[in-house]
Order: C-alpha cells, then sequence, then structure tokens
C-alpha cells in the first residue's frame, strides 16, 4: 500500500508538473527570441537620427561605431545613390554604397527600402532585421542589423534547467508526503494484521488501540476497523466464558452419578473384572474432574505442556487396560510393533484418549467376542497406527467422518472419529476408515506426521504381541 501510494503520487505530480512547465519553457524559449529581435530594433532605432542628420560616409561610419552592434559587426547602413549623380534609380532608394558589414541580399535590401517597412530574413548564421529610413525627401537608407542564432535561445537551456529542477523538487516533496501518509496507513494496518495473528495464535487479550500518538493520522476506516476487531475479540472471549462455564456445569452434573457408580463398583468384592471396574471408575472420575478444573481456568493461566511423546509407549499402555475388558468379553486381540520408540509430536494425554475412542468404538459397536488388532508402524517421517476389527465394517466411511454423525449403531455420536482426526491434523496427518485385510472388518488408520517429508510406510520385520488371537 505504501509503495502504491508513492507510485500515484509521482504519477500525479509529474502530469501537473508537465501541464505546467511545457507551457512555461516554450514561453520562455520566445521571450528569448523576442528580447533578441527587440534588441536589435533598439540598436537600429539609435542609429535612425544620425542619418536623418546627414549621410556623409565618414560621418555615418563614425556613428555606426559608436553603437554596440557596430562595434561588434553586426550592424551595416546601406546608403542611398546621392542625389543628382544620374545613376539610375537616384533618389529611389539604397543602392548606394554599404557601411559595415552586412549580410542581406541586395534583392532583400531594395525591397525594404521600396516597401517602406521593417522586417527579417534568414541569413547564414541567423537573422537579419532591415529596417528603412528616410534621410531627405525621396530618399531611403536601410539599416541591417545582425541577429546570431545564439541570441534567439539565450538564457533557454537555464530556463528549461530551472523548470527541471522545480518539477523534480516538486515530484520528491510529494513524495516525501505520500510516504508519511502512506507509512501511517501502513502502521496501523500491520496493527491491525499482526492482533489478528496473535489472536488466531491463540492471544485472547490483544486489542488494537484506537486513540493516541500511535494511531494519529491513521485513516477513519482502519480505525472503524479497530474497533470492530475489539469488539469482536471482546465477543470470542465471552463466548469461550461462556463454554467454559457450560462445560464446567455439564461435567459437574456427572459427579452424582459417577458417586453412585463407586459405591457400586466398591460393593463388587475382589476379582480382575471388579478391579478392572474400580479402576476405570476412578479413571473417569478424574477424566471429569480435570474437565472440571480447565473449564474453570482462564486460558492466558493455563499451564505450558510439553509437546511430543512416546506413541508406542501410549498405546501398549492403552491396549493393556482395554485387554481386560476384552478377556472379559471372550476378544481375541493382537498388538503389533509397539517394542520400539515411536516419537510422536503430539501431547500424551491427548494420543491416549484418541486411542482410547478407536478402541471404545470397537466395543461399543462390535458384538462381544469379536477380535481385534492394534498396529503400530514408525517410519521416518510418520507414526500410523492401525486399528482392525472382525466386526461388519463401516457402512458409510464418509459419513462416519462426519462430527456428530458417527459410523452407525445405537449411541453413536461421532465426536470419537472427530477428535481423533483433528490429533492426526494438528500434525499434518490425517485420518483414514476402511475394511481389515487381516481381520476382514473395519480398520482405521490413524496417522501422525512427524516430519514434512512422507516416506512409504515399511510393514516389513513386524513383530506381533499376541493375545487370545494368537495364543502361544
Amino acid at each position: 500500500m505504501r509503495w502504491a501510494m508513492v507510485k500515484a503520487a509521482v504519477a500525479g505530480t509529474t502530469m501537473v508538473a508537465l501541464a505546467f512547465l511545457i507551457p512555461l519553457g516554450l514561453m520562455a524559449q520566445q521571450t528569448a527570441r523576442d528580447r533578441a529581435f527587440t534588441a536589435a530594433e533598439r540598436q537600429a532605432a539609435a542609429l535612425g537620427p544620425a542619418l536623418a542628420i546627414t549621410t556623409d560616409q565618414d560621418a555615418v561610419d563614425r556613428a555606426l561605431a559608436s553603437t554596440d552592434a557596430g562595434a561588434q559587426g553586426r550592424m551595416a547602413v546601406h546608403l542611398p545613390v546621392p542625389a543628382g549623380s544620374g545613376v539610375p534609380g537616384d533618389g529611389a532608394g539604397p543602392g548606394g554604397p554599404t557601411i559595415g558589414e552586412g549580410r542581406a541580399t541586395a534583392a532583400d535590401v531594395a525591397t525594404a527600402g521600396g516597401q517602406g517597412r521593417s522586417f527579417t530574413v534568414a541569413v547564414p548564421g541567423g537573422y537579419a532585421l532591415l529596417q528603412p529610413v528616410a534621410v531627405d525627401t525621396g530618399r531611403t537608407a536601410v539599416l541591417e542589423v545582425f541577429v546570431a542564432e545564439s541570441d534567439l535561445t539565450r538564457g533557454v537551456s537555464t530556463a528549461w534547467l530551472v523548470l527541471s529542477a522545480v518539477a523534480l523538487g516538486l515530484v520528491a516533496i510529494s513524495v516525501l508526503v505520500a510516504d508519511r501518509m502512506g507509512g501511517r496507513i501502513v502502521a496501523s494496518a500491520r496493527r491491525l494484521a499482526a492482533a489478528a495473528r496473535s489472536l488466531g495464535a491463540g492471544n485472547l487479550a490483544v486489542r488494537v488501540p484506537v486513540e493516541g500518538k500511535q494511531v494519529d493520522g491513521s485513516p477513519e476506516e482502519l480505525r472503524e476497523a479497530a474497533h470492530a476487531f475489539n469488539t469482536m475479540a471482546d465477543r470470542v472471549v465471552q463466548l469461550l466464558a461462556a463454554e467454559r462455564e457450560l462445560a464446567a456445569d455439564l461435567s459437574h452434573r456427572l459427579r452424582t452419578p459417577l458417586t453412585v457408580l463407586r459405591l457400586n463398583a466398591a460393593s463388587l468384592g475382589d476379582g480382575d473384572a471388579a478391579d478392572a471396574t474400580r479402576h476405570a471408575v476412578a479413571q473417569l472420575e478424574r477424566e471429569v474432574d480435570q474437565i472440571i478444573r480447565s473449564a474453570r481456568r482462564a486460558p492466558e493461566d493455563a499451564p505450558a505442556l510439553a509437546v511430543g511423546c512416546d506413541a508406542a509407549e501410549v498405546i501398549r499402555e492403552r491396549v493393556g487396560f482395554w485387554s481386560a475388558l476384552a478377556e472379559d468379553e471372550g476378544r481375541r486381540w493382537q498388538l503389533a510393533g509397539a517394542e520400539r520408540p515411536a516419537p510422536a509430536p503430539v501431547q500424551r494425554g491427548d494420543l491416549a484418549a484418541a486411542v482410547d475412542a478407536l478402541l471404545g468404538n470397537v466395543f461399543r459397536h462390535t458384538a462381544v467376542g469379536t477380535a481385534f488388532s492394534v498396529d503400530v508402524l514408525a517410519t521416518d517421517s510418520s507414526v500410523i497406527v492401525l486399528v482392525g476389527d472382525a466386526g461388519p465394517g463401516y457402512r458409510d466411511p464418509a459419513v462416519a467422518l462426519k462430527r456428530g454423525e458417527g459410523h452407525g449403531g445405537e449411541g453413536s455420536t461421532g465426536l470419537g472419529l472427530d477428535i481423533v482426526r483433528k490429533l492426526a491434523e494438528s500434525t499434518g496427518g490425517d485420518l483414514a476408515l476402511g475394511r481389515s485385510a487381516v481381520l476382514g472388518g473395519a480398520e482405521t488408520r490413524l496417522r501422525l506426521r512427524t516430519r514434512q517429508e512422507e516416506a512409504p510406510p515399511a510393514r516389513a520385520g513386524r513383530r506381533r504381541t499376541r493375545g487370545a488371537l494368537f495364543p502361544k
């Protein structure tokens, strides 16, 4: 924007300067020409009285030498033929001797004397002003004043240089003014853009100044945009606060059924199933408490979390948790590729929630006794998690990926797959649904990008941790 304003100022000022300076330059050139011929007429007029008194050659020669033009050899006097000399044309006009250096032709001199009017003729090196002067009754002399070509352009070059300097000065001043004005506009626009980027990055406290020296000279439109941005930011903060309050209230409502569930789990007695149930209830209670604390906490007070975890370790832990329930339901399961570290650029809790969502879908949407498998593939550029089952599969994978649609069955909300998809997309990866080549049912592929370059996954050489599906 700043450069555009400078270019517009240069173009506008240049056109205005040319519109005024070209006519002024031409006028200066015409003024120099008129000044040269006017000076020649004054020189001729200065010698006229001497010719009216006498036509004696010596006297005329002395009078001619006394003038500036005569002294410089630029003036000549064409005397008439003396009266009573018997020469043809006696007394009719010039035709007698010429005093000084004459440059005009005899024909031009005769024309000037015969017509009785002055005019200018072109001669080598410039122009000659021919002015007739009556010396007595019936006789006319002609004064010739030479005007050099350089006299016609004297001072014109200087005038053009001065006018050009004035034009450049005007352009420079307009550029300076436009740059100052553009700088203020650009600074205001950059402040607005920086605030928008900061808000998009999560800084809800950012605001754009609308008063003070910092915004003096800013256009009214940008000030209105700053007001609108601040209003929008305030509204976003209010909506987020209301959303946090709603999430906290809804989560708090779960405390009563959780308390009842915890009491019932405590009365189950001993056994692996009872212990697993009590562990699940305790974990659920911790998750609800974490949701309430997170919802009540302001965004700027949230602690900084380290990004990055060992995906293999997280998956081993979550599969181990779900394996107890799988054994209770008679589900055969298998885990492959989780014995080697697989660094992933996500938080440990987020990955655990995503794996729980995928395994929870298997238990929720397949019949009791349906087998499932979890594969971990670590490449140079990504970590891929494959969760497959021997169930009926996805009826419509495209619909299943839509938030709130689910993949079929009572109680399906589709939020679990949406959580997994957002986790994958936060790293530049993706979530894909298909059919398992091993078990024949649904297969969900979670791909977490660890760097920009993507390498094809290698499936060879995986060692499986076998459960009841492939007993040792």
